[in-house]
């Protein structure tokens, strides 16, 4: 379904202007050299922030805890924690012998200053509304009672408390030294823990990161954002180059060593390249159909299961991602610890079916205009399959192509009918059903709006009980597949595109690269 683009050959010297290449240096020095699609937008871990700056930030700076690969939260800067009966206080033990880039070792002060600094409204932390009124919980007191122990009381127990310290998108409430600020306390740069220091950003040019040599590693095998970090590599330099044929040239060229976030048709032109190797990991995000519940016709459930029952999701599936991701109809990603046998079960193809429902309904071939974008092929391919396979039941749908943009303002404001539209990653299960589900009077951009399935999803966050959890999940599974607010297509794949000479690269669910543990050979 995708359209081929040109030659790699046709735009190498493009990619040779573009590329922001390394001086001659040491033969000992080891230089790996990534591509982002866009400049960071700040060094300041979760506030300016958005993709790529996560991505970057997290090779500097560490919290409390970190993801691992399963998207359950291990320990980081914490060796372990302890939760009262109540839910409310976690007590801390702190890794003794950490050191900030600055050369300080680490202590329960720098971990107190750090987090009141996060939930000072003055800096601006993205995940500051999560210990608000409205949020997960409210942070009461954060108490330092030693030099190795941190205590914080929340207002009430919540199971999202650890998995929002740990998110990415928060810069995983990083703990830094008072030295990343001036006197005035604003922003200079990070004094972290990670295994790499910030070296040098050329706005618009280059990110380089150098290797921390005081860092103190963990001992477990690596995973997610947490385990053994081990930095095989004396620098990583991030060149900006927006446009991903001049990626491509540079990467056979020897000017880039690793493309993150390539497209179908980026790893369908390296394939074949002797120099190149792909690496292709499940994801995270959720590439769906969307369904306005409150539109006048598609209000109708049973009109709404049609359009379902008529599409082949395996054979969408296939021909946008070319065997990179797996068909998957639940809002839960097949990678998540909680996706088990009742999330596998979601529609099949059934076109009798299909049609006995719309007689029912009473449809007769009024249009249903379905919103899409061509900024992400596989949503577009998406869109223009589920148009030809609803026409098989008799179903009319209409594509209207916008900007990504003005799609976003759209789906925001619940301004359609229907929509192929893609969310980004969630790595708590919660919080996957959480960007689907609301009241629609006050979030007009929730797809669904089932009250009984809110007060499920609240249950979900309060709790902790692995088992309790799962049995809520299972059943607003049930419900989402009854209800049929969308219809969710598959989760994706993270496809990063590497020189031969790149040794110990591995993806992981959440769509960021981590250079530790990769060498240059």
């Amino acid at each position: 379904m995708h359209r081929r683009r040109p030659s790699l050959f046709t735009v190498a010297g493009l990619a040779l202007a573009t590329l922001v290449t390394m001086p001659t240096s040491s033969a000992a020095e080891t230089v790996l050299r990534a591509r982002l699609n866009a400049d960071i937008r700040s060094t300041d871990p979760g506030t300016n922030r958005d993709a790529n700056t996560d991505g970057v930030i997290a090779h500097v700076v560490e919290g409390l805890v970190a993801f691992r690969d399963d998207t359950s939260v291990g320990p980081m800067l914490a060796d372990s924690w302890t939760v009262s009966d109540d839910g409310r206080i976690y007590t801390f033990e702190l890794r003794q012998g950490v050191r900030f880039h600055n050369g300080a070792i680490m202590t329960s002060d720098d971990v107190v200053w750090s987090l009141k600094r996060w939930l000072d409204p003055a800096t601006q932390w993205r995940c500051l509304s999560e210990f608000g009124p409205t949020g997960i919980a409210r942070i009461e007191k954060i108490d330092a009672p030693d030099p190795t122990t941190v205590v914080i009381t929340l207002d009430q127990p919540s199971a999202l408390f650890l998995p929002t310290l740990a998110r990415p998108d928060c810069g995983q409430s990083a703990i830094i030294h008072r030295d990343s600020v001036g006197p005035d306390g604003k922003w200079i740069a990070p004094v972290g823990t990670g295994p790499f220091k910030l070296a040098e950003w050329k706005r618009g040019q280059y990110v380089d990161l150098v290797k921390f040599e005081g860092y103190v590693s963990r001992s477990e095998p690596r995973t997610g954002y947490t385990g053994e970090k081990k930095v095989l590599i004396d620098k990583v330099r991030y060149n900006v180059v927006p446009d991903s044929a001049a990626a491509r040239a540079g990467l056979l060229s020897g000017s880039l060593d690793v493309i993150m976030s390539l497209s179908i048709p980026d790893m369908d032109e390296l394939k074949s390249q002797p120099d190149a190797q792909l690496s292709v990991t499940p994801a995270l995000g959720l590439t769906g159909i969307l369904f306005q519940t409150r539109d006048p016709l598609l209000k109708d459930v049973r009109i709404r299961r049609a359009i379902a029952l008529s599409l082949d999701t395996a054979q969408i599936v296939d021909a946008v991602m070319e065997g990179t991701a797996k068909p998957n109809n639940s809002a839960l990603p097949i990678g998540s610890p909680f996706y088990g046998a009742v999330e596998a079960k979601g529609y099949q193809q059934n076109l009798d079916e299909a049609k006995k429902l719309l007689a029912e309904a009473g449809y007769h071939g009024q249009s249903i205009k379905m919103i899409t974008n061509k900024r992400y092929a596989y949503v577009f391919d998406s869109a223009v399959l589920a148009q030809e396979m609803a026409r098989a039941s008799g179903i009319n749908i209409e594509l209207e192509v916008l900007d990504w943009a003005a799609q976003l303002d759209r789906y925001n404001r619940g301004d359609y009918q229907a929509m192929s539209f893609v969310y980004s990653a969630r790595l708590d299960p919660s919080l996957s059903f959480e960007m689907l589900m609301g009241p629609k009077d006050k979030q007009p951009r929730k797809v669904w709006d089932n009250p009984e399935a809110q007060q499920m999803l609240q249950q979900s966050m309060q709790i902790s009980d692995t088992a309790k959890r799962q049995a809520l999940f299972d059943e607003m599974h049930r419900r989402f597949i009854a209800d049929v607010p969308m219809v969710a297509l598959f989760n994706g794949a993270e496809l990063v595109g590497l020189r031969k000479s790149i040794k110990g690269y591995a993806g992981w669910l959440y769509p960021e690269a981590r250079f530790w543990g990769v060498s240059l050979q």
